[in-house]
């Protein structure tokens, strides 16, 4: 018998088997040190996180796919990017080196199932043309080739029918949605966006809202990840005036951002939010509301 598991495969006590546990102590006249239960994860209304988003105007220009590297083997097991999506999200199957034998896929985006791996596509939820628009033509080439081969969210990457995936192409929520799980697509659009603070243009911002109001209202928060940017990157989409740290800003250490006077400051130029015990420029900032993020819009 298999202990039950809570996630990708990380097996937890159940509260059955604690119980028992528990009460043979009792009879052994022993004590029995009884493993805490998984800390749940963060779960956030899902309004509030798109709300905290910086809104901007996209860039519209310089971007290329060469600009982010993928599909990479970051953890050295010779597995690449795609590979370790495939095996992550196979709904059967076992796994053999880097293949997945007799394995079934099914498509968030349409429903589709198939036991031909090569018929998919791994998706980046938010496309990387997307991303560079909302914010990624400020980041070093590694930070790029960090989103683009990003395991640490389980739905930055995501194994869909390739047809689904041609059809949204490098369109956002205003412009395409997929046929089922319209609210998991809502909320893992967030989900990235929030992780990589990626800046939201106000009808991308408006759609989301609408979508979001038929929507069970949580959605679990992602760990942020770590960026790093170009110094002086200038937005392809803006004059040197706009596209410039605004002068009451620090300097950055090019692992943190620049520090500014007010979160307004921050928000206009599209950095934020900071989550406490994440982001060190959480400290620089008031957290009015005590929620654990600062410069939240």
């Amino acid at each position: 018998m298999t202990p039950a598991s809570s996630g990708r495969g990380v097996p937890t006590a159940s509260p059955i088997a604690a119980a028992l546990a528990a009460l043979l102590a009792t009879a052994l006249g022993c004590t029995v040190a009884i493993a805490p239960p998984a800390a749940a994860a963060n779960r956030q209304p899902a309004v509030k996180v798109l709300s905290s988003l910086p809104v901007s105007s996209e860039a519209g220009s310089g971007y290329s796919r060469d600009l982010f590297r993928h599909w990479i083997d970051a953890s050295g097991d010779g597995c690449d990017t795609r590979e370790e999506v495939l095996i992550t999200e196979r709904i059967s199957g076992s796994v053999s080196g880097c293949r997945v034998a007799g394995g079934r896929w099914r498509s968030l985006y349409d429903g589709e199932v198939t036991s031909n791996s090569s018929s998919f596509d791994v998706d980046h939820m938010v496309p990387l043309k997307e991303a560079w628009d909302s914010g990624a033509w400020r980041w070093s080439a590694g930070t790029r080739e960090d989103y683009a081969n990003d395991l640490g969210y389980a739905n930055s990457l995501i194994a869909v029918t390739a047809s689904s995936n041609r059809s949204k192409s490098d369109r956002d929520p205003t412009e395409w949605l997929p046929a089922l799980a319209r609210c998991s697509y809502a909320k893992y659009w967030i989900g990235v966006k929030y992780r990589w603070r990626l800046s939201v243009d106000p009808a991308e911002k408006s759609t989301l809202t609408r979508m979001l109001s038929g929507c069970p209202p949580l959605m679990v928060l992602p760990a942020l990840a770590s960026r790093t940017e170009q110094p002086g990157a200038q937005s392809p989409g803006l004059g040197a005036s706009e596209g410039s740290t605004a002068s009451g800003g620090g300097a950055s250490s090019g692992k943190l951002d620049p520090r500014f006077d007010t979160c307004g400051a921050a928000n206009a130029a599209g950095y934020g939010p900071y989550s406490r015990g994440r982001d060190p420029e959480y400290g620089w900032y008031i957290d009015r509301d005590r929620d654990g993020l600062a410069c939240e819009r």
